[in-house]
């Protein structure tokens, strides 16, 4: 059973595309076992007390024991003035203390604002506090929080209680806020539970499933890692300094392929399954994981919930793709005024369904912009505008072209930097790639450092137009990445520059 959509919005498809268009577009009905996802950790902590929730540095909690933490921090939020729809800022560092954080605001019927006080500046959280009109804070007492900014609230202080009276209060459907730059987006706990409950968001994680924690807790790809774990009953593993080895100790990772890149399959032999999303995927390590675990391609920003499409790729030569639509949700391919455009045709990406979220805090207007009235279900809704180019493929997968009006202008070509990046790849010894411009030049970064420049431009040779051939490559160890594990192409920038800078003393 898919969504009924209305025949009319297709009159323009020939019956055949109008099919697909359908077919294609709308993943399964399913019904999501809880309507609040800290009501499944509940669940699973009054089935299983005495299993292990989470982990960090050799400490531990039971379902049990990080239920009761939450719980009473949530009592204490609520005699604090705390009130459903409340937002409440969570800024500290990765700790166990976190996870009681994010479970306590949502018991006390708030939405959570996590931000990563190892890489977010005073600025930034000043501008999440004003933006998302945040009054209390929750940090640990190992991390510095500026005072000034809001009410701030100690988790790790907590009195020493074993018995309690919980206030009851009103549900809220608001889960978090996560700012994606300067907008914060509005997730609900229906957001949520619509794709960490159902497969393949669950990702077959039950009781005794070690997932890691890897991603900066800010990045909406951490809500998989932390509340995905939990709701499914499994054991949620926090790295410490070394990545690499709290992977090899799970079964379960999520990433984005620039912190999967860092690991080493060999090394986490362990590693059943794998989920990358967040940004473009080589094929290379698509492959190489593919070879060894069971590898999810993800697709999907944080204004639908995390993951609006996902695809099981396997090592046998066929082009990634983006896969298809999960539970509950649509995925359409249109063209000028919203139009719906036939299979093998490229055009704006638009998700609509249950993944669709709120939009975004303290801005109505970009809201206006971003989200509009789906005019293709029967019942209704809204659908919002990825800004992704895309296609269908023949057989119902969805292809990733590159980004609506992020084209580059090179000789007065105009073409898609991805399509250059995709063919680096394809050089022998190169492993990952990433292509800007810079100075007017199509510029190339390709890693490892041994890989050679001169294989990887007559590799785009032979693929692309002349125009579309880097006029200088840049082999690196590995591509550096922002806190949320991106290509961070503003530290390639600064790496040309540095380069400029020395040639022109080498002429003095």
């Amino acid at each position: 059973m898919t969504a009924e959509f209305l025949e009319s919005a297709l009159w323009e498809l020939s019956p055949a595309d109008r099919g697909l268009f359908q077919a294609f577009g709308a993943g399964p009905i399913r019904t999501p076992p809880f309507d609040h996802v800290h009501h499944a950790f509940e669940a699973h902590a009054a089935l299983r007390p005495q299993a292990t929730a989470v982990e960090h540095l050799g400490e531990s909690l039971t379902y049990a024991e990080l239920d009761a933490r939450a719980g009473l921090l949530a009592e204490l939020l609520i005699r604090g003035g705390v009130r459903p729809g409340d937002h409440v800022g969570l800024f500290l560092t990765r700790s166990i203390s976190m996870v009681v954080g994010v479970l306590a605001v949502l018991k006390a019927g708030a939405a959570y604002v996590p931000q990563d006080l190892g890489t977010a500046t005073e600025a930034q959280l000043r501008h999440v506090v004003r933006t998302a009109r945040i009054d209390v804070v929750l940090t640990t007492s190992a991390d510095a929080v500026p005072d000034h900014l809001a009410r701030i609230v100690v988790i790790d202080a907590l009195p020493e209680v074993s018995a309690f009276c919980r206030t009851i209060t009103a549900e809220s459907d608001a889960a978090a806020v996560v700012f994606t730059g300067t907008t914060g987006v509005r997730i609900s706990h229906a957001n949520l539970c619509n794709v960490l409950l159902t497969a393949p968001g669950s990702l077959g994680v039950t009781p005794g499933t070690r997932v890691s924690q890897l991603l900066n807790i800010a990045c909406d790809l951490a809500m998989w890692e932390v509340l995905g774990t939990l709701a499914n009953g499994g054991t949620l593993v926090l790295r410490g300094e070394d990545a690499e080895q709290t992977a090899s100790t799970v079964d379960v990772v999520i990433a984005t392929p620039g912190v999967l890149a860092s690991l080493d399959p060999g090394v986490c032999r362990r590693v059943r399954s794998v989920v990358v999303a967040g940004e473009r995927c080589p094929q290379a390590l698509a492959d190489a994981w593919a070879g060894r675990a069971a590898f999810h391609h993800a697709y999907g920003p944080t204004e639908v919930s995390i993951a609006a499409t996902v695809r099981r790729h396997e090592p046998d030569g066929e082009r990634l793709t983006l896969g298809k639509p999960v539970p509950n949700t649509t995925v359409y391919v249109l063209g000028d005024d919203l139009r719906p455009l036939p299979v093998g045709a490229v055009g704006e990406v638009w998700v609509g369904g249950a993944g669709v979220t709120a939009g975004y805090a303290g801005d109505l207007d970009l809201t206006a912009r971003r989200y509009r009235p789906d005019p293709f279900l029967t019942g209704g809704g809204l659908m919002f505008r990825t800004r992704d180019l895309g296609r269908w493929t023949a057989g119902g997968d969805l292809e990733h072209h590159g980004r609506a009006g992020d084209q580059v202008e090179v000789l007065g070509y105009r073409f898609e930097l991805d399509v250059v990046t995709e063919a680096l790849e394809g050089a022998v010894g190169c492993e990952r790639a990433t292509t800007l411009v810079h100075d007017g030049r199509l510029v190339g970064f390709i890693s490892p450092g041994t890989a050679a420049p001169e294989v990887a431009k007559q590799a785009v040779s032979r693929r692309l137009p002349h125009y579309c051939v880097p006029t200088l490559i840049v082999p690196v160890d590995a591509l550096p990445t922002t806190d949320r594990g991106k290509v961070d192409r503003h530290a390639l920038l600064s790496r040309l520059d540095g380069r400029r800078t020395r040639a022109l003393r080498s002429q003095v």
